[in-house]
């Protein structure tokens, strides 16, 4: 395995009117398992397949081990690939698709290669298909050939593109622990990506978060859940999203008043909080962040609530969902037990401890973040 660095790395489509990859910096360690995550044309794929050699990126530099490969014909790189789309080819048994890399990237004899793809296919669970040919084959069955592809070639790098999309929700389960147990077992440096940002917080020791081909945070994944380094970060990483209101400042006898005019929403702040914050708030409007789990329904609590309408009702096991008429948008997730219907008023609250401020015009949290977790310059 090796330790991956990534150098002022820039990708420019159609003589730079399309910037898919804008000055990414990253270091990779040997044996760590980095996810990248982002919506669809953040550049995440792109930046894949220019660590792979696939794709000739326009300035900045890939090291792989001690070597620069930046200009090294994919063939020659160390580096083994997992695709979306499996890339089987059809006419070869499962034991000829798992042989070939060795056959053409190696000096390996036939004796060698053979005993290679049989114990990766012990390992994947598959050393009964190896005379199957891919047709024949389940979804699963597929991903595993494929992953046992990667393996057998014992490459310095792991890549992998997005290989669990198309499998349905309870086997994307397996498979994601299937990967992990392999990557324990075998000390894997990997870069992972995907869309799926459950994902991404489950199976990476790091999470790299990319929007609009730039890096806005990585760090670890429970760092980056609860210190965002900006409001794109912070709805787009947690499930429901965050929610965000635009809030007006104002000084009050016991602390900070945060008051949206729109939505009716005020909070205050208390005089401990703004003291501790005080170098931060220095401004009269921000967006305040608030995660639906950190949103309770306040039980004799006649201070510092909000009312809130129930507009729909969520059930989603072990608990619900309320949508309320708070803002634009706005949930609290609660347990099951919590027994509301649409149409009724329930008021909440939450922990000032639990909130987040971002700037309103650049989206960057003001609050300041733990130092672990690296952000990039907010968009």
């Amino acid at each position: 395995m090796a330790r991956v660095r990534v150098e002022s790395l820039r990708k420019e489509y159609d003589v730079g009117t399309v910037v898919a990859v804008d000055d990414l910096n990253l270091e990779i360690e040997d044996g760590e398992f980095v996810t990248v995550v982002g919506p669809s044309g953040c550049g995440k794929t792109t930046t894949l397949r220019m660590l792979a050699g696939l794709e000739e990126p326009t300035s900045g530099r890939i090291e792989i081990g001690d070597e620069d490969v930046t200009d090294v014909h994919a063939k020659n790189r160390d580096v083994a690939m997992v695709f979306q789309n499996y890339a089987l080819y059809p006419h070869k048994t499962v034991f000829e698709n798992m042989a070939f890399g060795l056959r053409m990237s190696t000096d390996l004899d036939a004796d060698e290669r053979e005993r290679r793809v049989v114990e990766t296919a012990e390992m994947m669970d598959i050393e009964t298909l190896l005379e199957d040919k891919p047709d024949e084959l389940s979804g699963g069955q597929k991903q595993r050939v494929a992953l046992g592809r990667a393996i057998v070639r014992e490459p310095d790098l792991f890549l992998f593109d997005e290989p669990l999309s198309n499998l349905d929700a309870k086997l994307r389960t397996t498979m994601r622990a299937e990967i992990q147990r392999l990557q324990d077992e075998l000390g894997i440096t990997a870069v992972y990506v995907t869309h799926d940002q459950h994902e991404a917080m489950t199976m990476g020791d790091r999470i790299v978060i990319l929007n609009d081909g730039e890096l806005q945070q990585q760090g670890a994944p429970t760092d980056v859940y609860e210190n965002p380094t900006n409001k794109f970060v912070g709805g787009f990483i947690g499930s429901p999203s965050m929610n965000f209101i635009d809030v007006t400042v104002d000084q009050v006898s016991d602390g900070l008043q945060l008051t949206d005019t729109d939505s009716d929403f005020s909070f205050t702040l208390s005089a401990a909080y703004a003291t501790a914050n005080d170098a931060a708030l220095g401004m009269d409007r921000y967006t305040l962040g608030i995660r639906p789990e950190n949103v309770e329904i306040a039980r004799g609590q006649p201070s510092n609530t909000i009312s809130a309408g129930v507009d729909v009702v969520e059930p989603v096991g072990s608990d619900n969902f309320l949508h309320l008429d708070v803002g634009p948008e706005f949930i609290a997730r609660v347990p099951s037990d919590v027994d509301l219907e649409a149409g009724e008023t329930v008021s909440i609250t939450f922990d000032e401890s639990d909130i987040h401020l971002f700037d309103i015009e650049t989206g960057a949290e003001i609050l300041g973040r733990d130092p672990e977790s690296q952000p990039a310059t907010a968009p």
